[in-house]
This record gives C-alpha cells, sequence and structure tokens, in this order.
C-alpha cells in the first residue's frame, strides 16, 4: 500500500519485502526515508482526519491504527488469530476509513469485505463471506476498497476480474468494471488489485497483469 501525506508532502509506503512502514518526503533531493513502523507484516494502509495511521498485518491477521511516533499502535479490527468468527481476519490486504473511523478491511483468505466500527470487538459482513467463487454473492481475492458516503462500498475481486459494488445491507454485488473473463480489451481486467474514485464519479482500476490503469465512468448512487 501507498497513500500519500498532505500534511507533510510526503508518500507513505507499506514497504512488504522489509517488513516496516517508511514515509519519503516527495521534496527533490531526498535520498533517504524514515521508518516510521519497523517489524510489521504489512500490506495496506490508510490514514483518517485525524491522521492517524492504520495499518494491516497480514501475518497477525489484525489491524491497528497508530499514532505518528509510536511503533506499538492500538488494535483496531481481529488480533484473535486466522479464522471465519466476526471477531477474527484471515489475511487481511486494503483498508479504508470513514470519517467516522469506522474501518473497512478487505480478507483475502475470507472472500470478504468487514466493517469494524470504532470500539468494536468484531466485525459486519458487508461483502462476500460466502467462500471463494464467481457468483454475485461471493469474491474471490478480494483486494482494492472504496466507500462512498452512502456506505456503498466498491472493491476489487482480483480473481473474477472485475470490480463490484455493494449497496449497504446487499446479499449480493454488481458488476461495475471488468467481468467479461480476463483480458486486455477495455472491458476486461486481468487481476486487478487497487481502484480509486474521485470527485466526479470516475473508477480508476489498476489493472495488473494488463500493465495499466484503466478508467471507468460510474454512477454513485445508483
Amino acid at each position: 500500500g501507498v497513500l500519500v501525506d498532505k500534511a507533510t508532502d510526503s508518500l507513505i509506503i507499506c514497504d512488504w519485502g522489509n517488513q516496516r512502514v517508511v514515509r519519503w518526503s516527495r521534496r527533490s533531493g531526498t535520498t533517504q526515508g524514515e521508518i516510521l513502523i519497523g517489524n510489521i507484516n504489512c500490506y495496506g494502509l490508510a490514514m483518517d482526519e485525524q491522521r492517524y495511521l492504520y495499518v494491516s498485518n497480514h501475518a497477525k491477521h489484525e489491524v491497528r491504527r497508530y499514532k505518528f511516533g509510536e511503533n506499538n499502535g492500538t488494535l483496531v479490527a481481529g488480533g484473535n488469530g486466522a479464522g471465519v468468527g466476526l471477531n477474527q481476519l484471515n489475511y487481511p490486504t486494503f483498508l479504508f476509513v470513514d470519517r467516522e473511523q469506522n474501518v473497512y478491511v478487505s480478507e483475502w483468505q475470507n472472500h470478504r469485505v468487514m466493517k469494524w466500527v470504532e470500539g468494536a470487538k468484531e466485525g459486519v459482513l458487508v461483502a462476500g463471506g460466502k467462500g471463494a467463487g464467481s457468483a454475485l454473492t461471493k469474491l474471490d481475492i478480494p483486494l482494492g476498497l472504496f466507500v462512498d458516503t452512502l456506505g456503498t462500498v466498491y472493491v476489487v475481486d482480483e480473481a473474477n476480474h472485475r470490480v463490484t459494488r455493494w449497496t449497504q445491507g446487499a446479499t449480493q454485488g454488481t458488476v461495475i468494471a471488468g467481468g467479461n473473463a480476463y483480458g486486455a480489451r477495455a472491458n476486461q481486467l486481468t487481476s486487478p488489485i487497487g481502484l480509486s474514485v474521485d470527485r466526479h464519479g470516475n473508477l480508476y482500476v489498476a489493472d495488473s497483469r494488463n500493465d495499466r490503469i484503466q478508467r471507468f465512468s460510474i454512477e454513485k448512487n445508483c
């Protein structure tokens, strides 16, 4: 994961192979980064409006929230070993944090997206959770996440080569990008990883095996 910290004009990077989270200034002349968190099997990153940093730890099956300058953090999701229980995670990857500090977590091994309210001891299922598969009730390796102000979840469904949208309370998703088998045509994706949505309703997808970024127009409120 990578995010931009506008307050310090820097990039915060999950340095996966070196098991650390680092910050690199975007100013010219920068020659080395600053280690923010060490000895962590990080994957996903997110930051809330109070500038707390959230990091998923795929080896400990947990998500922690950090103030800048601390290395231990506060547990906000999982932390009860790998499993399918509502109080557990299994290989958490991408994160999204909304304005209420609700934490949304993609789980690689559980093929689901969970929502953890601040202070909760267990999460709420918001997408998938019925095992791996291509049915609209299922996900197969969920990765990149975005949640709009209505609580609608947009999630990359990597092994299904698509992006699906799950309205609040929905038991199945809607395909909004890809879903036409894997391939390099404009209506196809191949192993997508990350996504982003801008204020104009454009969806941007990191289409990894096609070595490209795809843009799709979506109607966020439908």
